[in-house]
């Protein structure tokens, strides 16, 4: 490496540790190390510590040294370091992003994030610049479809260290108890990470066993990471599984199903449709609807949900 690339290599990493460098809090070295590991420097952390120093006698950035590890923020006074790409659009993008992805990315990716997300908050909450895209937040929602449900309380820790895993192949230890309170531990390979409505799935497969299991993160009491890594299973397709209807607790049966519902309860399925070759017939009583579907709980649930209103249930398995 020349001295010219040696010292825009140096410049970048400087830049990129300011960025990272909160108001609000302290950093300490080791939790910026972790991020610009994540974020593509790979650097080791005695590295991080010596640009910290060297960046704390320069710009307005505290130092704690009365305990270890050191914590570092900048200044109530400072400026601190702006990130002028982004603007208020990208800034409304970030926001969303932390709003309805947050545990659909890797902890420690989203740990790297931290301080971009701040920022956006920051950009958002300044009336002279993006009024129009903080009213953006106050305009739209995701509407659940069914009751809402308080999310189940997971484990302190137990998603971070699930996602990591996930997200670097490696094996987990979990001690984990099921739907009928029995406590068992597990080492477990993470393949997936599904979020249906409040509640976080993972697909995993089970040591010496190469079929895939679906647990509920919520009912994960504690998880180890192994220092040991895997392949990933190149069969397993995440997509796959849930056209499968495996989180709709089926086993990927298709059926031609047929039934009647009353007009009132029905007139929704003439506008969205069980599948794409529904038909709907107009009764005197109400539809005959016909359509190609999983088989599964979740239909049996949704059927009976109707209660008198739906009547003449047919399934015919599908070849």
């Amino acid at each position: 490496m020349n001295t010219r690339t040696r010292n825009l290599d140096t410049v970048l990493l400087s830049l990129e540790i300011l960025r990272r460098i909160p108001r609000n809090r302290k950093i300490t070295a080791q939790e910026l190390h972790d991020q610009l590991l994540h974020a593509g420097f790979i650097r080791d952390l005695r590295s991080i510590q010596r640009h910290l120093d060297t960046l704390s006698e320069h710009f307005d950035i505290e130092r704690d040294d009365r305990t270890r590890p050191y914590g570092y923020r900048w200044l109530a006074r400072a400026g601190g370091l702006s990130l002028p790409f982004l603007n208020p659009q990208e800034s409304l993008l970030l926001h969303l992003a932390e709003e309805h992805l947050k545990h659909l990315l890797p902890a420690p990716l989203l740990r790297s994030l931290d301080d971009f997300f701040f920022q956006a908050r920051l950009n958002l909450n300044d009336p002279e610049r993006a009024r129009l895209e903080k009213q953006w937040t106050h305009k739209v929602r995701v509407v659940s479809t069914t009751l809402p449900l308080l999310p189940p309380r997971i484990a302190p820790g137990v998603f971070d260290i699930v996602s990591q895993a996930l997200y670097e192949n490696r094996w987990l230890h979990i001690d984990y108890r099921n739907a009928r309170r029995q406590r068992r531990s597990h080492d477990i390979m993470p393949l997936g990470l599904a979020q249906q409505g409040p509640t976080l799935y993972l697909v995993c497969r089970f040591r010496d066993f190469n079929n895939e299991r679906t647990l509920a993160i919520h009912r994960i009491l504690s998880a180890e990471i192994s220092d040991l890594g895997f392949e990933r299973p190149a069969e397993f397709s995440l997509a796959a599984y849930e056209d499968e209807g495996r989180f709709q607790y089926g086993e990927g049966e298709r059926i031609r199903l047929r039934f009647h519902i009353s007009k009132d309860a029905g007139a929704h399925l003439l506008e969205s449709r069980l599948s794409a070759d529904q038909t709907a017939e107009e009764t005197e009583a109400g539809y005959f609807i016909t359509a190609t579907v999983l088989d599964s709980l979740l239909l049996e649930r949704w059927l009976n949900g109707f209660g008198d209103a739906v009547w003449g249930v047919e399934k015919e398995r599908v070849e």
